[in-house]
């Protein structure tokens, strides 16, 4: 029985109540958003997941980090390591992503070390699988992908990007639209290359039954991708886009009577006046389906600093609706990213999502807020250090730059101006007014 199944029949799994005590909410309240649809608890059915987590409706902004091998730099060791810094930085879920090596043991070996749930894009396996042994990608059958979706099922995947909304219709709104940087989504171009050479439907569409049989056996919850997705500020909400979010709409309320859990990924790049209608658009058009963005990047113009271009649009994103983010890493555009910039690619991205929670008013990003406020107000650097979302860089500046001053910071001194206002009136203000 999936999550959902278990959720409408009232059933409080142990998930659940992991889930409820982490986001500090009722468990009740959590088991009636995940009958609706509005939260999902991705987590195979056949797989022990240490670190549950919730994403949707009311909980806390989730941040995905994304690892994996390519064919330049094929080495599981790699990733491993890259996973515990991700781990280490706080991600709430984790997408293997690779396309280089052996891709079977490649993900056993990630599926072993990740306790939070992990993801995949099944298309990647079957292309480079198929690829090597057929010489050409589009040589990819139906049962092929269907077949890579089962093993990858029964190796205990727990959510799995699949781009069921690419269908030959929306590839000629595609043609005509005018896009100056096309498809950049690799699922979603591997599928568009396939459809136009084998003249056939894409089989994720036509065969969704199929999926959804699929997905609740395993209860994997299924992140509709978003193939057309925007690849510039130019091309954001054009129809193309537009045309795979209503078909993703109607594929997630036949996941749902299905017993099957689903979200929705979004874009992609984006003017930052554009995001929050994109949000109330995909929630409008997919039924309250929690929402996976990539960023938003609001500008184009900065290789080396694309993370820094995601959590803007992250945050705007996330108050507006958006309920997981994807991590941007410095490397966006350039090449893969090394162990450094994950790391950098999941705090930034975990600040974006902690700004949208702060704005919302959760409770418990609030409250963080108000400590670390409190503790600068006390010049309490130990307990500064601790509430930092990123506490090893914070202790490495405060060390660098603030040896010998004190209670106070090298930036102001003794002139701090929490200080001198405390000496002149003797602790007087109420730090809780």
């Amino acid at each position: 029985m999936t999550q959902l199944e278990s959720a409408i029949k009232g059933i409080t799994t142990p998930e659940m109540v992991s889930v409820a005590k982490a986001e500090e909410i009722d468990v009740d309240l959590l088991r009636e958003r995940v009958a609706k649809g509005t939260v999902v608890i991705p987590k195979n059915v056949l797989r022990d997941l240490k670190s549950p987590r919730g994403v949707g409706e009311g909980l806390s902004v989730k941040v995905n980090a994304n690892i994996g091998t390519s064919g330049d730099f094929p080495n599981v060791e790699d990733e491993l390591v890259k996973l515990r810094a991700a781990l280490d930085a706080g991600a709430d879920a984790v997408m293997d992503l690779s396309t280089g090596g052996d891709l079977p043991s490649i993900r056993r070996t990630i599926l072993d070390n990740c306790p939070v749930p992990l993801g995949t894009v099944p298309i990647y396996d079957a292309a480079v699988t198929i690829a090597r042994e057929r010489g050409a990608i589009t040589r990819i059958t139906a049962d092929d992908l269907f077949n890579t979706i089962e093993y990858q099922a029964k190796q205990g995947v727990d959510f799995m990007t699949l781009h069921c909304g690419i269908t030959r219709e929306s590839i000629e709104r595609l043609r005509n639209c005018g896009r100056v940087t096309g498809v950049v989504s690799r699922g979603g171009a591997f599928l568009v290359k396939w459809i136009l050479t084998n003249d056939a439907e894409n089989p994720l569409y036509e065969r969704y039954d199929e999926v959804l049989e699929l997905a609740r056996k395993y209860d994997i919850t299924l992140s509709l991708g978003d193939g057309f997705r925007p690849g510039c500020g130019a091309d954001a909400t054009d129809r193309a886009q537009i045309q795979e979010l209503i078909i993703l709409g109607e594929l997630v309320k036949r996941a749902r009577e299905a017993g099957v859990q689903a979200m929705v990924e979004g874009p992609g790049h984006m003017p930052i006046n554009q995001i929050a209608t994109n949000m109330q658009i995909q929630k409008r058009l997919c039924e309250n389906a929690p929402f996976y963005v990539l960023g938003p990047l609001v500008t184009d113009v900065a290789p080396g600093y694309d993370h820094i271009t995601c959590a803007i649009g992250g945050t705007v994103a996330a108050v507006s609706g958006a309920d997981f983010i994807c991590y941007v890493t410095p490397t966006e555009h350039l090449g893969l990213p090394d162990v450094e910039d994950v790391r950098e690619g999941v705090i930034t991205a975990r600040i974006a999502a902690h700004a949208a929670d702060v704005a919302l008013g959760k409770p418990a990003a609030v409250k963080w807020d108000r400590e670390m406020s409190k503790a600068r107000r006390a010049r309490d650097w130990k307990k500064q250090i601790d509430l930092a979302i990123d506490p090893v860089k914070a202790k490495k500046i405060k060390e660098l730059r603030s040896k010998e001053t004190g209670d106070v910071c090298s930036m102001c001194g003794e002139f701090c101006s929490m200080k001198v206002v405390d000496e002149y009136f003797g602790g007087a203000i109420n730090a809780e007014c």
